[in-house]
């Protein structure tokens, strides 16, 4: 119990330091949000609890593909934003985008499983 207690806190932590360093220093807080700090942390704990080194491969190989589809995110809402598009509207516009790419992304990593390491599952 401890130990769930300690990841959780862990992460909080994580997406605080990320908004309090932003609300100082974006570029900063950018630099932070977009390091593996979450994927690193997975690929410990997965690691402890079950030292399966080829499944962190595995999933390592499966985020790299699934990034691809978040940049979409990243792109359409600044975009939006720049374009006076209420803040709200722009963050529901760009999720719905970014979902959508998500799901072309997994189509294709079904159809193509040397994407994503032959492991879909």
């Amino acid at each position: 119990m401890i130990y769930y207690l300690v990841k959780v806190l862990l992460t909080a932590a994580i997406i605080i330091l990320v908004t309090e360093v932003s609300k100082r220093d974006t570029l900063l807080g950018g630099l932070i949000a977009s390091l593996p700090i979450i994927s690193y942390l997975a690929f410990i704990w997965l690691y402890v609890e079950t030292g399966n080194s080829v499944r962190i491969a595995q999933l390592s190989t499966q985020i790299f593909w699934l990034v691809i589809p978040s940049l979409v995110f990243f792109i359409a809402l600044p975009l939006l934003i720049k374009f006076n598009i209420n803040f709200i509207i722009s963050m529901l516009v760009s999720t719905v985008l970014m979902l959508g790419a998500y799901g072309i992304t997994v189509n294709l990593l079904k159809i193509f499983p040397i994407l994503s390491g032959g492991d879909n599952g």
